[in-house]
């Protein structure tokens, strides 16, 4: 590792700001941009840059953190964008959950200038990225993966190489698939349970500690059934992977009815929870199917 290579964030939030942790411990210089605090120092001590153009102009390695594709769109492309401002045989890492054709679009784009680029989505949330946990899910060639490992290796435990570009998004879109839709189907059942007179504590104290129930899915019974719906991984982010998986589904023809079923929950959730944890879908779910029992 060089020691004078400058690592620029653009989206600097919850995430991002742990993930720069990392880097920082890894040696390099850390710098950031986010559109609600141009210029200055964040308060990390992080210093912030006016434009995505103006970082990627000052930066040898860029990592885009934002929460869509049309962050994505607003972030990377155009006049003032971070393509814009990178130097050729640069490298851009973007660890957002974007949809598959984003990422490939950002591929061609930056190809087209002479930057390599990875789509590295991560599965994890605040308590493995402050960790160094993560796992990251990359898409690229070989070439671009190699020289982003450093990186990747600096913020997360494990990288998987999921295919050529976009094949992260994808391995992304299928793991928060199975990770949200379980949720809901544990909350319908769990409404069940309390409708037909369950013990409502009985019955999450059961569900929490059963080997058919994921490790994760566990902890989200215990925090959500005790009322700790604190965002490490917030309602509308869940409902905005929903929709992109359902989306890039279709184009292929895969059926998703499951999946799709789980998305009307959560869409319901969403309406007055979006910035709360996921796993406000169990007590909605269980408050719905008590109302209806009365």
């Amino acid at each position: 590792m060089s020691e004078s290579k400058v690592v620029g964030f653009v989206g600097y939030g919850a995430m991002a700001k742990l993930m720069a942790k990392h880097i920082r411990a890894a040696g390099y210089t850390v710098i950031a941009f986010t559109p609600s605090a141009k210029g200055g120092e964040a308060e990390d001590g992080t210093r912030m840059l006016s434009s995505p153009r103006e970082l990627a102009a000052a930066s040898d390695v860029v990592m885009v953190s934002v929460p869509n594709d049309d962050a994505l769109e607003s972030s990377a492309y155009g006049s003032d964008g971070i393509l814009a401002g990178m130097k050729q045989g640069g490298l851009l890492i973007n660890t957002s959950s974007v949809s598959p054709r984003a990422s490939r679009r950002l591929f061609e784009a930056g190809s087209e200038k002479g930057v390599g680029v990875v789509d590295a989505p991560v599965s994890g949330s605040t308590p493995e990225a402050e960790k160094g946990e993560l796992v990251v899910l990359a898409g690229g060639n070989d070439a671009d993966i190699a020289r982003a490992a450093p990186f990747l290796d600096a913020i997360g435990k494990k990288t998987v190489h999921a295919g050529p570009p976009g094949q992260g998004s994808v391995l992304k879109l299928v793991i928060n698939g199975i990770m949200v839709s379980t949720m809901a189907a544990i909350s319908e059942a769990a409404g069940y349970g309390v409708a037909a007179g369950l013990d409502r504590d009985l019955l999450l104290d059961t569900l929490s500690g059963l080997a058919v129930v994921s490790p994760h899915h566990q902890h989200k019974i215990r925090s959500a059934g005790s009322g700790n719906i604190d965002p490490q991984f917030p309602t509308w982010l869940a409902h905005k992977d929903l929709g992109l998986l359902l989306a890039d589904a279709a184009a292929h023809g895969a059926p998703l009815g499951t999946i799709a079923a789980a998305t009307q929950l959560m869409t319901l959730v969403n309406q007055d929870q979006a910035r709360d944890d996921y796993s406000a879908v169990l007590p909605t779910a269980m408050m719905l199917a008590s109302t209806s029992d009365d």
